[in-house]
């Protein structure tokens, strides 16, 4: 029997599309607080509230399409969610308040939401089931390479453009992301079989992904610390140019361990990967925590690029494999609706903690959380290890 290939065309399509799309969110989150200010003489918080409202929009779908990917087919729904996800975007052109604004951005989280949902189902149909953890630490890839090149593209145009032609920009990436899709041979299958559409709690998220899934929204808390307060503790460091080389350094580790990461959780199970990569994220964390210097700031970003660069991809795979074939469209959108929630929330939560213990305490307390976090896989998941790794033989012979 031929073992079945991962860098397939399907594959490289989908990763690709996942990769722009995730370029327009990241090209956006540095851009639009100027905007809505300069634009709109809107204030610091309402800035803010325009770019988070986002994620609620992505979170809403996500709830809506977990459920229903898999019923619609996975390619047609990824074709309707980049297609409102390029309507969406021309939205931006019309806006004449901040509220109008606010509802562009809305809808075009929603939009993302479908989109992005659709792309992991997809993607973890595809991969060889043997290869899963090493395919989806592959397809995670795009999405960190998104995360350098869209605040990169979009520092660097809102200093030489005006918005008219960010949009534009935006605009076009979205558009070639909708005509790579359509080349996509796979995800046109519909599994007519599911019960219908309810609106509750147990068939909006899959109960059985739901318990590693709260442990990535934890994990999602420890990151989110650094997206959103990276900046301004570094201003009173006196890191500042430090911070700006902060995520290349992040980025560029994940981009060589996080496919060595997917080979050993496919031989070797996830095991080996979550708890030495939670205890790394939690030495990032300290070391955060702790530093005085560029050098000590910049060993943060490995140790936390090896923790949580790893334990996203390892978590996805792990989400996935233990649910049904038919039901990995819902455990997709079920761990992306956590760690959504954990990098879209978090930065409230952590600002209210931050008002009473400072930003260094504030790093203290997200290494005890990483730390706790492998304790809670461990409980939800970690011992029953065994059990799905014979499974999986089972099911291949």
């Amino acid at each position: 029997m031929q073992e079945k290939k991962l860098w397939t065309p399907d594959f490289i399509i989908i990763t690709g599309v996942n990769l722009l799309i995730t370029i327009v969110f990241y090209f956006l989150i540095v851009t639009l607080g100027d905007y809505v200010t300069q634009r709109y003489d809107a204030s610091i918080s309402m800035a803010g509230l325009a770019v988070g409202i986002f994620i609620v929009g992505a979170l809403t779908s996500r709830l809506l399409i977990g459920q229903l990917v898999d019923v619609i087919g996975q390619k047609k729904t990824l074709l309707i969610g980049l297609v409102a996800f390029s309507l969406t975007n021309c939205l931006y052109f019309f806006s004449d308040s901040i509220y109008s604004l606010l509802l562009a951005r809305f809808l075009h989280g929603m939009a993302i939401g479908i989109a992005s949902t659709a792309c992991g189902t997809i993607v973890a149909h595809i991969i060889p089931s043997h290869r899963r953890a090493e395919g989806i630490g592959y397809y995670s890839l795009s999405t960190t390479l998104a995360s350098a090149i869209g605040p990169f593209l979009g520092l660097w145009m809102s200093q030489n453009f005006n918005f008219q032609w960010i949009f534009a920009f935006c605009l076009l990436v979205s558009l070639l992301a909708l005509a790579a899709s359509t080349f996509l041979k796979t995800g046109s299958a519909k599994h007519t079989d599911e019960h219908p559409f309810h609106f509750t709690l147990g068939d909006l998220v899959e109960r059985k992904a739901l318990p590693v899934s709260t442990v990535m929204f934890l994990l999602g808390l420890c990151f989110a610390s650094v997206l959103t307060f990276l900046n301004s503790y570094s201003i009173e460091l006196e890191l500042v140019t430090a911070a700006g080389f902060f995520f290349i350094v992040y980025s560029f580790v994940i981009l060589f361990s996080r496919p060595i990461a997917g080979k050993i959780l496919d031989k070797k199970g996830s095991n080996v990967i979550v708890y030495p990569c939670c205890i790394l994220l939690a030495m990032g964390m300290a070391t955060m925590a702790s530093t005085q210097s560029a050098w000590t700031l910049l060993t943060a970003a490995a140790l936390i690029g090896l923790g949580y660069g790893s334990l996203q991809s390892a978590l996805q795979a792990v989400a996935i494999k233990v649910v049904k074939p038919h039901r990995m469209g819902l455990a997709t959108a079920t761990f992306y609706i956590c760690l959504d929630a954990g990098l879209g929330f978090g930065p409230y939560l952590l600002g209210i903690i931050i008002t009473e213990t400072g930003y260094r305490n504030l790093y203290w307390l997200m290494a005890g959380l990483a730390l706790l976090c492998m304790l809670l896989f461990y409980m939800v998941h970690g011992r029953h290890v065994a059990y799905f790794r014979e499974r999986d033989r089972l099911e291949e012979q």
